[in-house]
């Protein structure tokens, strides 16, 4: 589906198997399409859906006396961390933490603040989730808005 019932989105791991339709009046093509999206919309109604968003695995390398500050700024974030690991001569850190990219705006110049611009990172994608219940809401109700205002 390209357009979800909850803000939009396109619809993914959804599966749908047509076995057999016939109707001896109106049985066209068009006609079977139409009865089809009317049936997975009141289904996706029900089937309680969630908002995915995507979580970016993070690597961050700072020096060591940085490493309290920066993941702090990670948690702030809502980063899950991963793994931390000193290197040889114990002057530097890397964090690898899984953060939601929605919450990595910005992260660049906080890192440089913290670190006194000694902080790098890079990230990758790394999977969907969920997003939170309240988020969820959130967006649901600011996607309602946006559709009553185009319809006025």
């Amino acid at each position: 589906m390209v357009e979800g019932a909850l803000v939009g989105c396109e619809v993914e791991g959804v599966r749908v198997v047509l076995e057999e339709a016939s109707h001896a009046v109106d049985s066209s093509d068009m006609a079977f399409r139409i009865c089809m999206a009317n049936a997975i919309r009141d289904t996706m109604k029900q089937a309680s859906p969630s908002i995915l968003e995507p979580v970016m695995t993070v690597e961050v390398e700072v020096p060591a006396e940085f490493q309290g500050t920066v993941v702090a700024g990670l948690n702030k974030r809502m980063g899950m961390i991963q793994n931390s690991d000193m290197n040889e001569d114990g002057s530097g850190i890397r964090i690898v933490a899984d953060v939601p990219l929605a919450n990595m705006f910005g992260y660049s110049t906080e890192l440089r603040s913290q670190t006194q611009g000694k902080g790098e990172f890079t990230m990758e994608y790394f999977k969907h989730v969920p997003v939170p219940r309240n988020v969820q809401e959130e967006l649901m109700l600011k996607y309602k808005a946006e559709r009553e205002a185009k319809a006025a």
